[in-house]
């Protein structure tokens, strides 16, 4: 259990996910501070920490890297297909279940998580306990994240309108370019002179990334609740929810499995494509709600989905590790 608990712990299952659940309570029991909107409010604060996450990112990644990952480009493309493809495509296939149940804004949370990037820090730790591909891991989890601005937005932009009954494509492109791709590529334009910075401190940033979801979560929830959107929901409904997470997560980390064995993949990068093709990502999923739901009320609704998916998968692919840790073949 101990050994457990420290795997959970580099994964990132710390008191992150403790800080979470405080943010939604207190979205509903203190939900003013999340509305004010004078002098400043939290949502603009949030915003500019949007951009500040996407140039620290940016200025993390290494051209030369990425350049010189990219030669086992089979066992890359498979992950990038699971990520942006498979997995949009399976919860694509169970919406008429959603929708014919009035469940549909719970449904595009769950698109919404299957059309995100893979999470880096969390997939890294897991490929490097259960020795796998760790510099193909590296590269996977970072060009996910890069290639999640473009395809996260396009994905979702499909069923916005049908379930807000609001998407503009225009000023979602704005937001996109603005808050999110112009800070990536300037953070990688800087990584050169202060790559070496970010890296040195990237518990520090870590900490600033947690302190803008958090921020995000608190005010998200604050909208939801004061429109009383939960309250449509039974508790039968939120536990089935978060069943239908864990098997959505099994049924990838399965199917991509079987594939790389029979594309005969090595033992290390089968190990690599298992867990960067089945994790998503909280960070890219929380701050790009921002920018497809700025205004929206609906926002708490569409992330519920993953958190429920972030801590399951932490867990589940913590213990997965472990075991293939001690394991010669998978």
């Amino acid at each position: 259990m101990n050994k457990l608990l420290e795997v959970l712990k580099k994964a990132g299952f710390d008191g992150f996910l403790l800080m979470i659940a405080t943010m939604i309570l207190m979205a509903y029991f203190l939900p003013k501070p999340g509305m004010i909107k004078e002098p400043v409010s939290l949502e603009e604060i949030a915003n500019v920490g949007v951009s500040l996450i996407f140039l620290f990112y940016g200025m993390k990644l290494s051209v030369e890297k990425l350049k010189a990952g990219l030669s086992n480009w089979k066992m890359h493309i498979v992950v990038q297909l699971t990520t942006f493809l498979f997995f949009p495509l399976l919860v694509l296939a169970f919406r008429p279940l959603f929708v014919n149940n009035g469940l549909e804004l719970l449904w595009l949370g769950v698109f919404f998580l299957a059309a995100l990037p893979s999470t880096v820090s969390s997939s890294v730790v897991m490929v490097s306990i259960a020795k796998g591909n760790i510099p193909a891991a590296i590269f996977n989890a970072s060009i996910s994240s890069l290639i999640g601005v473009v395809v996260t937005p396009l994905w979702v932009g499909l069923f916005i309108a049908s379930a807000t009954g609001e998407f503009d494509i225009t000023d979602i492109v704005i937001k996109l370019i603005l808050q999110v791709l112009l800070p990536v590529i300037i953070g990688i334009s800087l990584n050169s002179r202060f790559g070496a910075i970010a890296e040195k401190y990237k518990k520090q940033l870590k900490y600033f990334d947690q302190s803008v979801i958090l921020t995000i979560i608190y005010t998200s929830f604050c909208k939801s609740f004061s429109e009383h959107l939960f309250e449509g929901f039974t508790a039968l409904e939120l536990a089935g929810l978060a069943t239908g997470m864990m098997v959505l997560f099994f049924a990838v980390f399965f199917c991509v499995g079987l594939l790389s064995r029979l594309l005969g993949f090595s033992v290390e990068d089968r190990i690599t494509v298992l867990f960067c093709g089945s994790k998503k990502s909280l960070v890219h999923g929380t701050v790009m709600s921002k920018v497809l739901f700025q205004h929206s009320t609906i926002t708490g609704i569409v992330l519920l989905p993953l958190m429920l998916y972030h801590a399951l998968q932490l867990i589940a692919a913590s213990i997965i590790a472990q075991g293939m840790a001690g394991r010669k073949e998978v």
